[in-house]
């Protein structure tokens, strides 16, 4: 053959090859065109839904260049050329409203996904029993309600079926005797959904041998009565198992001993084990890696059968009342899993003992979590050396001795150092550098000698505590350059002195620099802030500071104990998320101004110690939430206005002790029936006691269901939620001797009325 006709050939070859690629494309794409019917339905669809913030049914229309719904956002259709609609994800779209009936026309749905919308509270159609070739079924945090019907067994081609929809949710089932018709089932999550009147829910459960995901969360599930038959039909199938936050008591260990072939995976957190030990058929669960058993009432140990545990990463066992040597723990554990476990938590037993033991066998260890138990002794310096550590949480026991740089040497990834309420020294010199970046630092009552350097290393760490730790040294002035990042800081109970610098942060939750000797004026940080306390310094300047914010996220306040002058602003219109405000002590004049009357949030005000002068604000009265109001020792003068009788109720603590209060006692004050603490001596009142002061029934029980009263209380902070609770205190004359209680304070019963 000629070169010109190889060449001739060979564009033959090449044309040939090239048609034979169209048409095999063609001949597998997707579709023409999606159907008409299909069409029709996903139109009405969208018609009953709206608030699409997604945009992803912008898509979804008649217009030419819209009109194959194949191309549709979120739909997918069959590979062959029928047109037909195989697949709806309409995930997290913002949508709101109520689904079509019209969906049943999409006979050919394989794969339905509405989870992450807004639906209403509405119930779960029951005409999605009606897509009989669903496999995939995701309406998770979608928002239903009501009870789940019962035509979802009519699913028998189902393999996935989700429909968690969160603690908040109404949604409920009174039988799951639909459930085994769904014998292709893998993985089942109805968590947050009352079960808690299904009875024989595990019997349901049994009868889906393909089972591997079983997710039960909160469902109010009741003990499951186990027999033998219950044991030898358990699904053995099953991988992971989570029943975490139900009513199960220890006859679910029964059922689980005959599910341990397969098992990696098990919650069983927040029941109620009442006393029970783990039993040793857990340790025949040879493929096990995660293990929760955390807040269950468990007692004993480990079973020495958890040595067999060879593939174990995480064991999570806090919060029960578990006992007995952590070295016990450690060496039961160090037989099989030293090599695979990651998280070791033995946290808030309480009743775990001895010293800490050397880890350093656990070469994948990453967190280490065994606060709040009965440990003693000293820490290893060996920990230094375990180099995958990335949290170290040790606080509540009675661990003492020297922390050196030698326990860190190694610990390059260690985000989380947590020692408080400990007994131990840190000992660092003075130009150490850490070899981590932390992000939490929390070392309450451990002991230093000056302030510590080697926080100027630490960038991004997001929490501080280094309260109560013996320090005497002015701060330097690079501390305040803090991370933005800062949610919390408490360098309380100290003995630093110097100002408070300029700190830059977006916010900061928790400011606690109480009980210290910091001076200058009050530092411009009420707005970034939710609890500030900056009591018991030399904080100085006039009160006017407070007009400086606007929309004040404060929910605490306390600047009590300082050289806070002047009259108070009536700005407190600005403060209505304040819960506790604390003012008392302080060098302040004039009226109470009528805006704190917008205080409507407050539970706890104290403006004792200081000189107001005039009336109480009849504004006053719209603060309903008080329960504890404090105004001794000023120069108020009026009669006792009778609004604090009748419109407080929940008044527990009414402190008037030290004014120039007049008239008579206004009967309205026995309204007051919860309250335990009455001072409205050390002033001019005259006239009768009331009778009705025997209504005060408070005073004449015995104690109270709490040595404190302590109040908890939110506040949100950009997307982030956070807690706190605080206890009530007051000062108490007695005998001419001045005394304040606080841990005792629920016990405290008092009623004074003398002159002086």
């Amino acid at each position: 053959m000629t070169v010109a006709n190889m060449v001739e050939a060979r564009s033959c070859f090449k044309l040939l090859y090239a048609i034979v690629v169209v048409l095999l494309l063609h001949m597998s794409s997707p579709c023409i065109g999606c159907s008409e019917r299909d069409m029709q339905a996903l139109l009405a669809l969208k018609q009953g839904l709206v608030g699409d913030d997604g945009d992803r049914l912008l898509s979804w229309g008649r217009e030419a260049q819209n009109k194959d719904c194949c191309q549709w956002e979120g739909v997918y259709c069959s590979s062959n050329q029928t047109g037909h609609v195989v697949k709806l994800d309409l995930q997290d779209q913002s949508l709101r409203g109520k689904i079509s009936p019209a969906l049943v026309n999409l006979q050919h749905l394989e794969y339905l996904d509405l989870s992450f919308n807004n639906l209403s509270r509405s119930q779960i159609p029951d005409f999605i029993g009606s897509l009989s070739n669903l496999i995939y079924l995701n309406l998770s945090f979608a928002n239903f309600g009501g009870q789940i019907p019962n035509q979802l067994g009519n699913l028998t081609h189902l393999q996935y079926l989700d429909l968690n929809n969160n603690a908040y949710s109404d949604i409920h089932a009174k039988n799951l005797n639909w459930l085994p018709n769904l014998s292709g089932l893998k993985h089942l999550d109805l968590s947050f959904t009352n079960l808690s009147d299904v009875v024989g829910w595990l019997e349901a459960v049994n009868m889906l041998p393909k089972l591997r995901n079983l997710i039960l969360v909160g469902c109010y599930l009741p003990p499951p009565v186990i027999s033998s038959v219950s044991v030898m039909n358990s699904s053995k199938s099953l991988v992971h198992v989570n029943l975490d936050g139900n009513n199960l008591n220890s006859s679910i260990f029964q059922w689980l001993s005959g599910t341990h072939t397969n098992l990696v995976d098990l919650n069983l957190s927040g029941n109620n084990f009442n006393g029970s030990s783990i039993p040793a058929s857990f340790g025949n669960m040879s493929s096990l890696e995660y293990l929760y058993i955390y807040s269950s009432e468990l007692e004993g140990g480990i079973p020495n059968s958890f040595a067999k545990l060879c593939r174990l990463r995480e064991l999570a066992l806090g919060s029960n009342s578990l006992s007995g040597q952590l070295s016990d723990f450690v060496e039961t554990l160090s037989k099989c899993a030293q090599k695979t476990l990651e998280i070791l938590d033995l946290s808030r037993n309480h009743d775990i003992s001895g010293s800490l033991p050397d880890l350093t066998n656990f070469l994948s260890l990453k967190h280490l979590l065994l606060q709040s138990n009965n440990l003693s002794g000293r820490i290893p310096e060996s920990i230094g050396q375990m180099s995958k550590l990335e949290t170290i949480r040790f606080e509540g026991n009675s661990l003492e001795g020297v922390i050196s740089e030698t326990h860190f040497s190694k610990l390059s990834k260690l985000s989380s150092l947590i020692l408080s309420s400990n007994s131990l020294l840190l000992n660092f010199s003075f130009d150490w550098i850490p070899p981590f970046q932390l992000q939490f630092i929390r070392l309450k009552s451990c002991k230093m000698s000056s302030f510590p350097k080697w926080l100027q290393t630490q960038k991004n760490y997001t929490s501080l505590d280094i309260s109560d730790a013996g320090i005497s040294d002015t701060i330097p002035s690079w501390f305040w350059d803090l991370s933005q990042k800062l949610e919390s800081m408490d360098i309380s109970h100290n003995q630093l002195r110097g100002t408070v610098g300029n700190i830059r942060l977006e916010f900061a939750p928790y400011l606690n620099l109480s009980w210290n000797q910091l001076e200058g004026p009050i530092p411009s940080i009420l707005s970034k802030a939710s609890v500030l306390d900056l009591s018991h310094n030399n904080f100085s300047g006039a009160a006017s500071f407070l007009c400086a914010t606007k929309d004040s996220n404060l929910t605490f306040l306390d600047l009590s104990s300082n050289h806070v002058s002047g009259e108070l602003p009536d700005c407190w219109i600005n403060f209505k998320k304040l819960v506790f405000l604390d003012l008392s002590n302080n060098y302040l004049f004039g009226k109470i101004p009528t805006t704190m009357g917008h205080l409507f949030s407050i539970k706890t005000l104290r403006l004792s110690n200081n000189r107001f002068v005039g009336e109480l604000p009849s504004q006053l009265k719209n603060c309903t939430k008080l329960t504890l109001f404090d105004l001794g020792e000023n120069n108020l003068s009026s009669s006792i206005p009778e609004w604090l009788g009748a419109s407080i109720p929940n008044l527990t603590i009414l402190i008037l002790r030290g004014n120039q209060f007049y008239r008579s006692i206004p009967p309205q004050l026995c309204h007051l029936t919860g309250v335990q603490i009455l001072d409205l001596s050390m002033n001019n009142i005259s006239g009768t006691i009331p009778k009705c002061l025997n209504n005060l029934i408070a005073l004449a029980q015995k104690g109270n269901s709490s040595l404190t009263i302590q109040h908890s209380y939110t506040t949100q902070m950009g997307d982030l939620l956070y807690g706190w609770d605080y206890e009530e205190e007051a000062s108490l004359t007695w005998k001419g001797v001045r005394s304040k209680y606080k841990s005792t304070l629920g016990l405290v019963k008092s009623i004074d009325l003398s002159r002086q």
